[in-house]
């Protein structure tokens, strides 16, 4: 029998290396409600094709809209204090305001743009100065599926009655447009 923990970064450290086959999407945010409204149709459909998604966030009061998606929910805090980083993600997708606010997420998207091993994606339309030339703008369209969890995610959310695009747009890393991980579902736009 495996033992029990109160740590959920733990318990997802160890279940990512339980299945080091599967794809993995990290997500970092401020709270819920900003990732469904920006991602949270690609997140249900990479949930839906066999990803493993993981949210991290600076509020994580309110994780039922991301767990309606499929998405595991962790604390931003205790995932970076953690000393074991023994599980990293295929790609990364970052709310352009955390980027800007804290050093460690912003060194950490620098560091995978470098490095171009890891899928980045950055949505919403401010996009910092830094990133600008670095990434090209993307879209992913939406499955019916993830437009319709993703609409019982905004409700859950508190953002009843928001329109639910077709596709949503990003910005994001060479790696994606050249197809990295077999094929990506992020398109370049235009």
């Amino acid at each position: 029998m495996a033992a029990h923990t109160s740590d959920p970064a733990t318990g997802r450290r160890a279940h990512s290396r339980k299945h080091l086959l599967r794809y993995r999407l990290a997500v970092v945010a401020p709270t819920a409600a900003d990732v469904v409204r920006y991602a949270g149709g690609w997140l249900c459909d990479r949930t839906m094709a066999g990803w493993e998604v993981t949210v991290v966030l600076t509020d994580t009061t309110d994780a039922r809209p991301l767990e309606i998606l499929g998405a595991t929910v962790l604390d931003l805090e205790t995932s970076l204090e953690s000393t074991v980083h023994d599980t990293w993600p295929h790609a990364v997708a970052v709310a352009p305001e955390l980027f800007d606010a804290d050093p460690r997420v912003r060194r950490g998207v620098l560091d995978c743009l470098d490095n171009g091993l890891i899928e980045v994606a950055v949505w919403g339309e401010e996009l910092p100065a830094e990133l600008d030339a670095r990434l090209g703008t993307v879209h992913h369209k939406l499955s019916v599926a993830a437009r319709a969890f993703k609409g019982c995610a905004l409700a859950a959310a508190g953002l009843r009655g928001a329109e639910i695009e077709y596709s949503e747009v990003f910005r994001s890393g060479e790696l994606l447009l050249t197809g990295a991980w077999g094929g990506t579902d992020l398109v370049p736009v235009g």
